[in-house]
Protein backbone atom coordinates (compact mmCIF):
# COMPACT_ATOMS: atom_id res chain seq x y z
CA UNK A 1 0.00 0.00 0.00
CA UNK A 2 1.21 3.17 -1.09
CA UNK A 3 0.01 6.84 -0.94
CA UNK A 4 -0.26 9.01 -3.97
CA UNK A 5 2.17 11.44 -4.92
CA UNK A 6 1.36 15.03 -5.13
CA UNK A 7 0.64 16.51 -8.05
CA UNK A 8 4.43 18.46 -8.79
CA UNK A 9 1.51 21.09 -11.05
CA UNK A 10 -0.46 22.08 -8.07
CA UNK A 11 2.67 24.04 -5.69
CA UNK A 12 2.98 23.72 -2.11
CA UNK A 13 -0.33 25.14 -0.34
CA UNK A 14 -1.65 24.96 3.17
CA UNK A 15 -5.46 24.80 4.48
CA UNK A 16 -6.90 28.39 5.33
CA UNK A 17 -9.35 27.32 7.80
CA UNK A 18 -12.16 27.54 5.42
CA UNK A 19 -12.38 24.03 3.73
CA UNK A 20 -9.92 25.66 0.97
CA UNK A 21 -6.23 25.50 0.25
CA UNK A 22 -4.02 28.85 0.22
CA UNK A 23 -1.25 28.85 -1.99
CA UNK A 24 1.75 30.52 0.38
CA UNK A 25 3.91 33.49 -1.41
CA UNK A 26 6.96 32.75 -3.29
CA UNK A 27 5.73 28.94 -3.63
CA UNK A 28 5.63 27.41 -6.92
CA UNK A 29 7.28 24.01 -7.28
CA UNK A 30 8.06 20.89 -4.20
CA UNK A 31 11.07 21.41 -2.86
CA UNK A 32 13.48 18.30 -2.70
CA UNK A 33 12.70 18.46 1.53
CA UNK A 34 8.78 18.01 0.26
CA UNK A 35 9.58 15.25 -1.67
CA UNK A 36 11.24 13.30 1.42
CA UNK A 37 8.19 14.01 3.29
CA UNK A 38 5.92 12.36 0.83
CA UNK A 39 8.68 9.15 0.50
CA UNK A 40 8.26 9.02 4.36
CA UNK A 41 4.24 9.49 4.18
CA UNK A 42 4.28 6.43 1.57
CA UNK A 43 6.09 4.16 3.64
CA UNK A 44 3.82 4.75 6.40
CA UNK A 45 0.44 4.09 4.30
CA UNK A 46 -0.49 7.64 4.83
CA UNK A 47 -2.96 9.12 2.13
CA UNK A 48 -4.70 11.79 1.52
CA UNK A 49 -7.88 13.21 -0.66
CA UNK A 50 -7.85 14.94 -3.98
CA UNK A 51 -8.71 18.40 -1.39
CA UNK A 52 -5.85 18.01 0.68
CA UNK A 53 -6.74 16.04 3.93
CA UNK A 54 -5.80 13.00 5.23
CA UNK A 55 -8.04 10.26 4.27
CA UNK A 56 -7.95 8.40 7.54
CA UNK A 57 -10.50 5.43 6.09
CA UNK A 58 -8.01 4.62 3.54
CA UNK A 59 -4.61 4.97 5.52
CA UNK A 60 -6.07 2.33 7.48
CA UNK A 61 -5.84 0.03 4.43
CA UNK A 62 -9.73 0.75 3.30
CA UNK A 63 -12.40 -1.47 4.51
CA UNK A 64 -10.65 -4.41 3.21
CA UNK A 65 -7.33 -3.83 5.14
CA UNK A 66 -9.26 -3.44 8.46
CA UNK A 67 -10.88 -6.11 7.57
CA UNK A 68 -7.71 -8.27 7.11
CA UNK A 69 -6.25 -6.62 10.81
CA UNK A 70 -9.76 -8.06 12.57
CA UNK A 71 -10.70 -11.20 11.17
CA UNK A 72 -8.02 -13.53 11.80
CA UNK A 73 -7.81 -12.61 15.88
CA UNK A 74 -11.77 -12.74 15.52
CA UNK A 75 -11.55 -16.08 14.19
CA UNK A 76 -9.05 -17.52 16.24
CA UNK A 77 -11.35 -15.99 19.40
CA UNK A 78 -14.55 -17.70 18.18
CA UNK A 79 -12.89 -20.79 17.24
CA UNK A 80 -11.39 -21.31 21.01
CA UNK A 81 -14.31 -20.12 22.60
CA UNK A 82 -16.54 -22.87 20.96
CA UNK A 83 -13.76 -25.72 20.30
CA UNK A 84 -11.27 -25.09 23.49
CA UNK A 85 -8.55 -26.43 20.72
CA UNK A 86 -5.52 -24.38 20.79
CA UNK A 87 -4.18 -25.82 17.32
CA UNK A 88 -7.39 -25.89 15.64
CA UNK A 89 -7.91 -22.25 16.53
CA UNK A 90 -4.70 -21.21 15.18
CA UNK A 91 -5.07 -22.74 12.04
CA UNK A 92 -7.84 -21.36 11.72
CA UNK A 93 -6.51 -17.85 12.25
CA UNK A 94 -3.56 -18.53 9.80
CA UNK A 95 -6.42 -19.68 7.05
CA UNK A 96 -7.72 -16.13 7.58
CA UNK A 97 -5.01 -14.41 7.10
CA UNK A 98 -3.76 -16.87 4.20
CA UNK A 99 -7.22 -15.90 2.30
CA UNK A 100 -6.64 -12.05 2.04
CA UNK A 101 -3.60 -12.82 0.56
CA UNK A 102 -5.19 -15.03 -2.11
CA UNK A 103 -8.16 -12.19 -2.42
CA UNK A 104 -5.31 -9.72 -3.17
CA UNK A 105 -3.65 -12.23 -5.66
CA UNK A 106 -6.93 -12.59 -7.43
CA UNK A 107 -7.37 -8.70 -7.59
CA UNK A 108 -3.60 -8.28 -8.36
CA UNK A 109 -3.58 -5.38 -5.98
CA UNK A 110 0.03 -5.29 -3.65
CA UNK A 111 0.17 -8.13 -1.09
CA UNK A 112 2.75 -5.97 1.23
CA UNK A 113 -0.18 -5.73 3.84
CA UNK A 114 -1.85 -9.34 3.69
CA UNK A 115 1.50 -10.60 3.43
CA UNK A 116 2.49 -8.67 7.14
CA UNK A 117 -0.48 -9.51 8.26
CA UNK A 118 0.19 -13.46 7.50
CA UNK A 119 3.34 -13.11 8.73
CA UNK A 120 1.98 -11.33 11.79
CA UNK A 121 -0.41 -13.68 12.54
CA UNK A 122 2.16 -16.83 11.82
CA UNK A 123 4.44 -15.38 14.48
CA UNK A 124 1.59 -15.17 17.09
CA UNK A 125 0.12 -18.85 16.52
CA UNK A 126 3.87 -20.22 16.69
CA UNK A 127 4.65 -18.37 20.10
CA UNK A 128 0.78 -19.63 21.57
CA UNK A 129 1.56 -22.99 20.43
CA UNK A 130 4.96 -23.49 21.85
CA UNK A 131 3.73 -22.34 25.17
CA UNK A 132 0.39 -23.92 25.40
CA UNK A 133 -1.30 -20.72 26.49
CA UNK A 134 -3.98 -19.06 23.97
CA UNK A 135 -3.30 -15.63 25.23
CA UNK A 136 -0.12 -15.82 24.04
CA UNK A 137 -1.46 -15.00 20.27
CA UNK A 138 -1.75 -11.56 21.38
CA UNK A 139 1.61 -11.13 22.94
CA UNK A 140 3.94 -10.17 20.14
CA UNK A 141 1.11 -7.12 19.75
CA UNK A 142 2.39 -5.93 22.93
CA UNK A 143 6.09 -5.60 22.10
CA UNK A 144 5.34 -4.14 18.18
CA UNK A 145 2.92 -1.93 20.39
CA UNK A 146 5.85 -0.91 22.32
CA UNK A 147 8.11 -0.48 19.85
CA UNK A 148 6.29 2.18 18.09
CA UNK A 149 5.99 4.45 21.50
CA UNK A 150 9.47 4.42 21.56
CA UNK A 151 10.07 5.57 18.17
CA UNK A 152 7.06 8.10 18.32
CA UNK A 153 8.74 9.80 21.76
CA UNK A 154 12.14 9.70 20.37
CA UNK A 155 10.94 11.55 17.36
CA UNK A 156 9.57 14.25 19.91
CA UNK A 157 12.94 14.40 21.53
CA UNK A 158 14.77 14.99 18.68
CA UNK A 159 12.30 17.53 17.43
CA UNK A 160 11.46 15.27 14.07
CA UNK A 161 7.81 14.39 15.90
CA UNK A 162 6.41 11.47 13.59
CA UNK A 163 2.72 13.55 12.91
CA UNK A 164 4.92 16.21 11.63
CA UNK A 165 6.51 13.86 8.87
CA UNK A 166 3.22 12.42 7.97
CA UNK A 167 0.69 15.18 8.29
CA UNK A 168 3.24 18.00 6.57
CA UNK A 169 3.02 15.71 3.70
CA UNK A 170 -0.48 15.90 3.32
CA UNK A 171 -0.61 19.23 3.70
CA UNK A 172 2.16 20.27 1.26
CA UNK A 173 4.27 21.47 4.34
CA UNK A 174 7.21 19.63 3.70
CA UNK A 175 9.57 19.82 6.11
CA UNK A 176 9.12 23.92 6.41
CA UNK A 177 7.14 23.12 9.13
CA UNK A 178 10.17 22.44 11.55
CA UNK A 179 11.08 26.34 11.13
CA UNK A 180 8.03 27.43 12.23
CA UNK A 181 8.36 26.80 16.35
CA UNK A 182 4.21 27.17 16.82
CA UNK A 183 4.09 24.31 13.88
CA UNK A 184 6.68 22.48 15.28
CA UNK A 185 4.97 22.27 18.97
CA UNK A 186 1.20 21.27 17.18
CA UNK A 187 3.38 18.39 15.61
CA UNK A 188 4.19 17.21 18.87
CA UNK A 189 1.39 17.29 20.32
CA UNK A 190 -0.27 15.70 17.95
CA UNK A 191 2.37 12.54 17.99
CA UNK A 192 1.62 12.74 21.88
CA UNK A 193 -1.86 12.06 21.36
CA UNK A 194 -0.69 9.08 19.13
CA UNK A 195 1.13 7.88 21.59
CA UNK A 196 -1.20 8.46 24.14
CA UNK A 197 -3.24 5.89 21.77
CA UNK A 198 -0.74 3.14 21.63
CA UNK A 199 -0.12 3.46 25.79
CA UNK A 200 -3.77 3.22 26.49
CA UNK A 201 -4.10 -0.04 24.81
CA UNK A 202 -1.01 -1.32 26.85
CA UNK A 203 -2.39 0.10 30.40
CA UNK A 204 -6.41 -2.02 29.49
CA UNK A 205 -4.59 -4.99 27.70
CA UNK A 206 -1.65 -6.35 29.60
CA UNK A 207 -3.83 -6.84 32.70
CA UNK A 208 -5.82 -8.46 31.30
CA UNK A 209 -3.11 -10.85 29.52
CA UNK A 210 -1.67 -11.26 33.15
CA UNK A 211 -5.44 -12.40 33.77
CA UNK A 212 -4.38 -15.87 31.70
CA UNK A 213 -7.49 -18.05 30.42
CA UNK A 214 -10.01 -15.93 32.19
CA UNK A 215 -8.98 -12.88 30.92
CA UNK A 216 -8.65 -14.12 27.46
CA UNK A 217 -12.15 -13.33 25.93
CA UNK A 218 -11.83 -9.64 27.32
CA UNK A 219 -8.29 -9.30 25.92
CA UNK A 220 -9.25 -10.64 21.89
CA UNK A 221 -12.49 -8.23 22.67
CA UNK A 222 -10.35 -5.25 23.42
CA UNK A 223 -8.18 -5.86 21.13
CA UNK A 224 -10.37 -6.07 18.00
CA UNK A 225 -11.72 -2.63 19.67
CA UNK A 226 -8.81 -1.14 20.15
CA UNK A 227 -7.39 -1.85 17.03
CA UNK A 228 -7.96 0.04 13.79
CA UNK A 229 -11.45 1.56 15.32
CA UNK A 230 -9.09 3.32 17.88
CA UNK A 231 -6.38 3.92 15.49
CA UNK A 232 -8.35 5.85 12.91
CA UNK A 233 -10.10 7.85 15.95
CA UNK A 234 -6.47 8.72 17.14
CA UNK A 235 -5.33 9.63 13.60
CA UNK A 236 -8.25 12.20 13.40
CA UNK A 237 -7.55 13.71 16.79
CA UNK A 238 -4.16 14.50 16.12
CA UNK A 239 -4.89 15.70 12.53
CA UNK A 240 -7.59 17.99 13.93
CA UNK A 241 -5.08 19.25 16.82
CA UNK A 242 -2.33 19.82 14.62
CA UNK A 243 -4.51 22.32 12.22
CA UNK A 244 -2.40 25.39 10.66
CA UNK A 245 -4.06 28.48 11.72
CA UNK A 246 -6.53 29.95 9.74
CA UNK A 247 -5.24 32.88 7.49
CA UNK A 248 -6.86 35.52 9.20
CA UNK A 249 -5.65 34.29 12.33
CA UNK A 250 -1.78 34.77 10.88
CA UNK A 251 -2.33 38.27 9.49
CA UNK A 252 -4.30 39.49 12.62
CA UNK A 253 -7.26 40.40 10.87
CA UNK A 254 -10.91 39.86 11.90
CA UNK A 255 -12.86 37.01 10.21
CA UNK A 256 -15.44 37.94 8.32
CA UNK A 257 -18.74 36.96 9.58
CA UNK A 258 -20.68 34.27 8.33
CA UNK A 259 -23.82 34.63 7.15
Amino acid sequence: MTAPQPDPSAGPSRPDGAGREKEPRGAEEPSPVAGLAAGYAAKAGLHRTHDGRVDVLRSAGGVQGIAESILPGLVFLVSFTISRELTVSLIAALAAAAAFTVVRLIQRRPLTQALAGVVGVGISAWLANTTGKAEDFYLPGFFTNAAYILAMVVSILVKWPIAGLLFGFIRNEGLDWRKDRARLKAYRLGTWIIVAVLALRLIVQVPLYLMGPEGLAALATTRLLMGAPLYILGVWIAWLVTRPAPADDLTGEEPAAKA
